[in-house]
């Protein structure tokens, strides 16, 4: 449907009608368009193109008296076919930049501030998930004495992931004898998944044995777990829009942000499709998202580790600035996380 092909004249007051109609939340008369763009034809003119619209499923009439509102599919071909592919102002990435490079180098750090910063700079609820890979990989080992015969395991995971376990010995290992079989698994084992690790402890004996028991099994259990670490924002900045003053579109809203399997099938669109992906009104697939508008996109590295980020608003959402901003995001968090895992991003 959204191939349909609209003449000239149709396309400019479809593309009119839902920038007004974002911007107001009112239904666009004739009137409105005529008064407020310099179209260069009659109300009774635009009002014929309003009605053509209508009659083919982009335009709706909320009440017989009113003007007209987008419909769905008004809104799909508006994002693919109408709207102005802008980035962000380059006075806005710059700020964002550097509120990312005064933060701490901490992935939690990063997702929580990316957070906030969709939710602000778009003005609507934002949800970012942890960037996952189908295995961790192992950076480094320590191992730390602690009294008698009690050693501290640090495991250090690629992305600053860290799990510690503490390991009873048969007898007490001083620190002088830990640190060389840190340094020797952490030569063994750097930049290895679980079944590689796995693969090496034949050769082990001792300590070391025990540590790769440990290893492997604490990385099979990360490896194990279906869903990453969700992180939202703004939700205030989506209730307080015109179209959620009814129950039904809170719920939306909050289902979309904190029902983790509804986000995984969110996420799940961003990372098979990657690019940004714009889901208006569940798209048929969710009933439960009638009322939302998403914006999402994939970031982090390709084939390694990946997550998703974008905003979350009513349908009327401002598609062109949302686009850009979660663009944006997704580019710079891809950056932070290539440096984190020693990657140099394409």
């Amino acid at each position: 449907m959204a191939d349909t092909l609209l003449s000239e004249r149709q396309q400019i007051v479809l593309r009119l009608v839902v920038q007004e109609y974002i911007q107001t939340a009112l239904p666009v008369s004739s009137k409105t368009i005529t008064a407020e763009y310099p179209v260069g034809v009659s109300s009774a003119t635009i009002r014929n193109e309003m009605a053509a619209l209508e009659d083919q499923g982009y335009l709706m009439q909320p009440h017989t008296s009113a003007g007209r509102v987008p419909t769905e599919l008004g809104y799909r071909y508006f994002v693919e076919k109408l709207m102005e592919k802008a980035d962000l102002p380059l006075e806005e990435q710059r700020m964002i930049s550097h509120q990312f490079h005064q933060s701490r180098l901490e992935l939690d750090q990063w997702l929580r501030l990316s957070a906030a910063v969709l939710a602000r700079t778009s003005h609507n609820a934002s949800l970012v998930t942890a960037p996952k890979s189908e295995r961790c990989y192992l950076k480094h080992v320590e191992l730390i004495s602690l009294r008698d015969n009690l050693v501290l395991l640090i495991l250090v995971l690629q992305g600053g992931t860290l799990k510690q376990q503490i390991l009873e010995l048969d007898n007490p290992v001083d620190q002088d004898e830990l640190g060389p079989i840190a340094q020797q698994l952490t030569g063994l084992w750097a930049g290895l998944n679980a079944p590689e690790i796995a693969a090496t402890t034949t050769a082990l004996t001792g300590l070391a044995a025990t540590v790769s028991e440990v290893a492997v099994d604490t990385m099979r259990r990360i490896d194990a777990r279906r869903s990453s670490d969700i992180y939202h924002d703004g939700l205030l900045n989506s209730l307080t829009q015109p179209e959620f003053r009814n129950r039904e579109g809170v719920q939306q809203v909050i289902r979309a942000l904190e029902e983790r399997q509804l986000v995984e099938q969110l996420v799940g669109e961003a990372l098979q499709h990657g690019g940004v992906q714009i889901i208006i009104g569940g798209e048929g697939k969710w009933e439960e998202l009638s009322e939302v508008g998403i914006v999402l996109a994939r970031y982090g590295i390709d084939d390694t580790v990946a997550g998703a980020m974008g905003v979350l608003g009513p349908v009327r959402m401002a598609y062109g600035r949302a686009v850009s901003v979660v663009r944006y995001m997704s580019h710079l968090m891809s950056d932070l996380i290539s440096d984190l895992y020693g990657y140099k991003n394409q």
